[in-house]
């Protein structure tokens, strides 16, 4: 579990810079920061997989559990692990650019958001949710379809690049409505931490109690994503003793 915490604490801080907006300026900015975010990844699945296999994600851990891949009793644990570790990372980063936040917003009125993830003020909680729900569908589905072993994979050296792009790609297509958190742990450990550094309540409270969207959606969407995967490819594989004519070359 301590593996999961540790690449948490290395994946957060990428996914954080994402939320700053004394740095996220531009559009081109919020492009390289999905790059960052992709790196992020790449680093933290090198150093965990071995021992955790860098779930990272609770809607990851939650999905694997539903399909069979983690026991259930293994949920808890995980899932305290990944949030222990967004937590710990966000006082790091809150260490870092404390005084550009105390420059920015003495107060601490308004830059929540460079931690937990909020949606922009013109996007309601249910096209929030939407956005989290198949943001994380299409995430675990390619999880699902980069780790079948009787699909073209990517191998134990492409993985952790695949990986990588994948989390590139989610951010620049779908991180404008809401930040993609696309895991419930990177936003609720983020939220705690900002309630318990003098943001107060509001955090739980803003834009109608958003907190909960970035927890069910991703959940849901999970199941969703790597569902479709099973019932549409991954079932129809033949038998490993099938005739290998239909194979790729």
């Amino acid at each position: 579990m301590l593996h999961e915490t540790n690449r948490s604490q290395i994946w957060i801080p990428a996914n954080s810079r994402e939320h700053i907006p004394f740095v996220t300026k531009s559009v081109h900015m919020r492009e390289r920061l999905a790059e960052f975010l992709g790196i992020g990844v790449l680093i933290g699945v090198y150093v965990a997989e071995g021992i955790s296999g860098a779930h990272l994600n609770t809607a990851v851990t939650f999905t694997h559990a539903v399909f069979g891949r983690l026991p259930w009793w293994k949920v808890p644990g995980y899932a305290l692990a990944q949030t222990s570790g967004a937590f710990c990372a966000s006082a790091l980063i809150y260490v870092l650019h404390y005084q550009r936040l105390m420059d920015e917003d003495p107060d601490s009125n308004t830059t929540q958001g460079n931690f937990a993830t909020f949606p922009r003020d013109n996007i309601s909680n249910l096209t929030a949710f939407y956005s989290e729900t198949l943001g994380t569908a299409l995430l675990l589905m390619t999880i699902y379809a980069i780790t079948d072993e009787r699909n073209r994979g990517a191998g134990p050296i492409g993985t952790p690049f695949a990986f990588a792009m994948l989390f590139m790609a989610l951010g620049m297509a779908l991180g404008m409505n809401t930040g993609y958190a696309l895991n419930p742990a990177r936003d609720f450990g983020p939220r705690l931490f900002t309630l318990l550094a003098g943001y107060g309540p509001k955090v739980f409270s803003d834009h109608a109690h958003y907190f909960w969207v970035p927890i069910v959606g991703p959940l849901i969407g999970g199941v969703m994503g790597a569902g479709s995967y099973f019932f549409v490819v991954q079932l129809q594989h033949g038998d490993d003793d099938e005739d290998d004519d239909n194979d790729a070359p």
